[in-house]
């Protein structure tokens, strides 16, 4: 316990003391009076998940003298300041604890534990055309005594998290950069393609090439990649065993809806469905639609993707489904918003036939769409989830969501987040799962540290309790993470 509490202590002295290096976003100049003459304030772009997409050339001009003119976000290496360098990074620490883990049944257990995970990186921009990105990390754990111990989820000692190499051709209205090595991916709203932000390790990394282009309000990237595998203890490497690569677009359309529409295709030597194991071709056909509905409080989003392909012998036939309607009170204090979301992923009909249809998630963020303690994937269900947000204050931020579970068919297994099967396929049970309630709440301190708690319990259903253990699942966790 002395190594947990170390832990938060340290993140926390860490954030206290670390707002020197981006603190306040306006400019103030002496005037010609002697006084403090407040001036247009620079406007600071905001921290990204893929911190390769912040661009701080905003910097450029800003007198040294000004409390904008931050060390480490734009250090000019030459006269023009065309050629400069951004540095930035990133502290998070997370306490863990669990009780019943696997549903309470043999292999299960009760734990409480921390992570601490390290990013820094640097950004090195030589004028129009050409960049190069740098991002290492060390992901730590206390110790986990769950099943599957200290997981590639939790421990990746040292590693490069990204490392490419940008050719940028500007022309009229738009651009086409051409990135070679190693990058995090991340698309639409990251249901099949994320970095996965909140495993410890961020284990979602790519060795490849990429093609961006940019054209008024659409962005079409290009890219073929292949995986990298997370080596708790020593340097990554990608599998040759997996390839993954693809056409990803994205729009504006009017009304400020947004349109994203992809083909996604995914080679691996070794995968299993339905307990057959062999080469696996797969290819994915999606397309995303969100934004407000005009002139109302109503936002919504859609997503629809139909995968096709090989598996050995057997024909891949599978689809799914995700929506959300979102309700805004403005008029209420902590402007409450209402959603309601729909989500299904097929499963197999038939194990013994020349067909898989069973859904393959891919690289997703399942985290954000089927509960925080990750029992649910996006394969072979149908979940119902309202849910409920509001600011009471407004650095503080209210989170209530439920979900309701089901298999979508009754021939195939019960999944978690990773893919891994939870409870085996049985036609005889009961088609409900159970459901999750998650509550999170997160304190905003300023513009570098965020807090946050969260709650959360799996209240098991019929499936589960005829198919084994049936205990409640319990997870909580305190988190603090410090962004500059």
């Amino acid at each position: 316990m002395m190594k947990k509490a170390l832990l938060v202590a340290f993140l926390c002295s860490f954030c206290a003391q670390g707002g020197w290096i981006l603190g306040g976003t306006e400019a103030q100049q002496p005037s010609s009076s002697g006084e403090t003459e407040k001036k247009e304030p620079v406007q600071f772009p905001a921290f990204h998940n893929l911190r390769y997409q912040e661009d701080w050339s905003v910097l450029r001009g800003v007198d040294d003298s000004s409390p904008a003119k931050k060390p480490l976000k734009f250090i000019p290496l030459n006269k023009e300041e065309t050629v400069f360098l951004s540095i930035g990074g990133q502290a998070r620490s997370r306490l863990e604890t669990w009780s019943n883990f696997g549903f309470g049944g043999p292999g299960s257990g009760e734990d409480t534990f921390g992570f601490l995970r390290l990013r820094f990186h640097g950004d090195l921009v030589a004028g129009r055309h050409f960049r190069f990105f740098a991002e290492g990390k060390s992901a730590l754990a206390t110790g986990r005594d769950l099943p599957g111990g200290l997981r590639t989820l939790d421990v990746d000692t040292i590693a490069l998290q990204n490392a490419f190499l940008d050719l940028k051709v500007p022309f009229q209205e738009g651009s086409f950069t051409l990135r070679s090595g190693r990058q995090e991916l991340q698309f639409g709203k990251q249901r099949l393609v994320s970095p996965l932000d909140w495993a410890n390790t961020r284990p979602r990394m790519f060795d490849g090439f990429r093609g961006i282009l940019k054209q008024g309000h659409w962005r079409v990237d290009g890219f073929w990649t292949r995986f990298v595998r997370v080596q708790k203890y020593s340097f990554n490497q990608n599998d040759s065993g997996t390839d993954f690569f693809g056409l990803y677009a994205i729009g504006k359309l009017p009304a400020k809806l947004t349109v994203d529409l992809y083909w996604l295709g995914q080679d691996r030597n070794q995968s299993v469905w339905g307990g057959v194991a062999g080469e696996e071709l797969r290819h994915t056909l999606g397309a995303h639609l969100g934004g407000p509905v005009t002139d109302t409080p109503l936002d919504f989003d859609l997503e629809a993707a139909y995968q096709f392909g090989d598996h050995e012998t057997r024909d891949i036939r599978a689809f799914m489904f995700a929506s959300q309607l979102g309700y805004k009170l403005s008029d209420l204090p902590g402007t409450p918003r209402l959603t309601f979301g729909f989500d299904y992923a097929s499963g197999d009909e038939d194990p013994t036939d020349a067909k898989v249809n069973t859904f393959n998630q891919l690289f997703p963020l399942g985290h954000a769409y089927f509960g925080f303690i990750d029992v649910v994937g996006r394969q072979n269900i149908l979940d119902l989830s309202p849910g409920l947000s509001f600011k009471p204050k407004n650095p503080f931020t209210l989170r209530f969501d439920w979900h309701f579970f089901w298999r979508a068919d009754l021939n195939d297994a019960f999944y978690n987040a990773g893919g891994g099967i939870v409870r085996a396929a049985d036609p005889l049970l009961s088609r409900r799962l159970g459901s999750e309630m998650d509550g999170t709440v997160q304190y905003r301190m300023n513009r570098h540290t965020i807090f946050t708690l969260g709650y959360s319990h799996f209240f098991p259903g019929p499936f589960i309790e005829e198919s084994g253990s049936a205990e409640g699942i319990h997870f909580g966790y305190i988190m603090i993470q410090y962004t500059f």
